[in-house]
């Protein structure tokens, strides 16, 4: 609070009476607003670790296919994989993030910042493993490495940027994380295609490396510190995130409130109690359905079964470019997804989502029946039409992967950091995230099941139903928090909805 303080001349009156000299306090307030760019900075070096994520996702296609294509040289031998060895490759890295979720939440206990610095070193040495792997096994036992350090990652990266960022931007900086990793998995798609699997996973080395180095100059969180009791260190963490002229008094109040009614909350819980809790039970039914039916939507299909699928449908593009063309969709739905969550809101985006999903996805199927029907009525000496009607799945999956990418893929990572109280977030963020990552591993290899039990028109078909479930689920169940602090929504939960 600034005084300054104007002199004012001497006057008289109409009656010739001298006024005295006299002095206006004029009273301006330092207090500023709060400024986003370090908190920018601290997303941007954090999103490293999604990063490294994306291209670890986008590397399983293409590597897949140039493992099953022998390559020898004068450094390494060569070696193929059968298609079974292959999905195993592809699945045991969703095993490992589930195994990653479920430790995720003790870790994170330990620091968020710490978790990152630590996760980070044994995701570059995973990749560095697989770049000299001699045979498959080596490469089961790193892509499980991988997939678990890569979920504690996501899931630490998401708990630190929502108790780092004021509401008002909060989505936007979480849809940051979706559009890196969908930058890092276009990048190894296109890699791919010019790269065999050793150089690719050479590429992908790199940004867990950035991730510890970036993560060295970023603080930890304000609520974080507080929780363990270095009020100081929270001063200066939240000082350094709202700029150095904003006075941060009333929000650190705030933090610190929020954390003494957690502590009197937490104090003698036991594990059996904080399961009966409405405030950790609520939000992890909600968290874990949109989980459910983002995973066996056709999500998990499209991301490890891309080649394969377009190969079946395509008559004459190119499956890979193809491939391409969803992480392109991907990545420009997930740069507007950044804008759209915090002007339209959750809600209605979560609605307008699952809608379209389910609409592209009873499309694609509709038209691999129709594609099996008219080429078994197909005589010997009729010629197959190559091409001719391939927009139409292109169209149904860019539509699909469009609907997912500005919806339920990152509201679904969102709400994670936002539903849970702070003394639960660490349990229900591990919950949650290790249920995602099984209904992941489940859904690629439940795929091959479906698709020859029911046919591809058949998977699909059900992946529409899935998705129909999905929308009534969000309607009932899923709330609203856009604009909310984090403080204000957890009461909410307990008795709401």
């Amino acid at each position: 609070m600034c005084f300054h303080v104007t002199a004012v001349p001497a006057d008289h009156n109409r009656n010739g009476y001298k006024m005295p000299r006299a002095s206006v306090v004029h009273v301006t307030t330092s207090v500023r607003r709060p400024r986003n760019m370090a908190q920018v900075w601290a997303t941007l070096a954090v999103s490293m670790g999604s990063f490294a994520a994306g291209l670890a996702k986008g590397y399983t296609s293409p590597a897949i296919a140039s493992l099953q294509e022998e390559h020898h040289n004068q450094t390494w031998p060569g070696f193929t994989v059968t298609k079974q060895q292959a999905s195993w490759v592809a699945s045991l890295s969703m095993l490992g993030a589930f195994f990653g979720a479920i430790i995720g939440g003790w870790i994170l206990r330990r620091g968020r910042r710490l978790a990152l610095l630590v996760t980070s070193l044994p995701l570059t040495a995973s990749w560095v493993l697989t770049v000299v792997a001699p045979t498959v096994k080596l490469i089961y036992t790193t892509s499980l490495i991988g997939g678990l350090c890569c979920s504690i990652i996501m899931m630490v990266t998401q708990v630190y940027i929502s108790e780092i960022s004021t509401p008002g931007i909060r989505g936007c900086l979480s849809a940051v994380l979706k559009v890196v990793g969908h930058v890092g998995m276009l990048l190894t798609y296109i890699a791919g295609a010019y790269l065999n699997w050793r150089q690719s996973a050479m590429l992908v080395a790199v940004a867990p490396l950035m991730l510890f180095i970036s993560a060295l100059f970023i603080p930890e969180t304000p609520s974080y510190l507080v929780l363990n009791g270095r009020d100081e260190e929270a001063a200066r963490s939240l000082q350094w995130l709202r700029g150095p002229h904003v006075d941060i008094s009333y929000e650190l109040q705030i933090i610190k409130t929020n954390v003494s009614a957690a502590r009197a909350t937490q104090y003698g819980l036991t594990l059996s109690r904080s399961i009966r809790n409405p405030r950790l039970y609520k939000p992890i039914a909600i968290t874990c359905g949109l989980m459910f039916f983002q995973r066996f939507s056709g999500a998990n299909a499209f991301t490890f079964y891309a080649v394969t699928i377009f190969r079946q449908t395509l008559g004459g593009m190119n499956p890979h470019w193809a491939a391409i063309a969803i992480g392109i969709v991907q990545l420009l739905a997930s740069l507007l997804s950044g804008f759209l969550i915090d002007i339209v809101g959750r809600l209605p985006l979560l609605i307008a989502s699952t809608v379209f999903m389910s609409l592209a996805l009873a499309g694609f199927g509709s038209f691999a029946y129709y594609d099996k029907v008219r080429l078994s009525h197909l005589t010997q000496v009729e010629v197959v039409p190559t091409g001719q009607y391939d927009w139409i799945p292109l169209l149904c999956v860019l539509v699909f992967t469009t609907a997912l990418a500005l919806g339920i893929s990152p509201i679904s990572w969102l709400l994670i950091g936002e539903l849970f109280p702070l003394e639960y977030r660490g349990l229900g963020s591990s919950l949650s995230t290790s249920f995602s990552y099984a209904c992941a591993f489940l859904g690629v290899k439940l795929f091959v099941d479906f698709q020859e039990d029911l046919g591809l028109h058949g998977a699909f078909w059900l992946y529409s139903a899935m998705a129909v479930c999905g929308l009534c689920f969000v309607v009932c169940c899923v709330p609203e928090t856009k604009g909310k602090q984090l403080d204000e929504m957890n009461p909410d939960y307990a008795q709401a909805r």
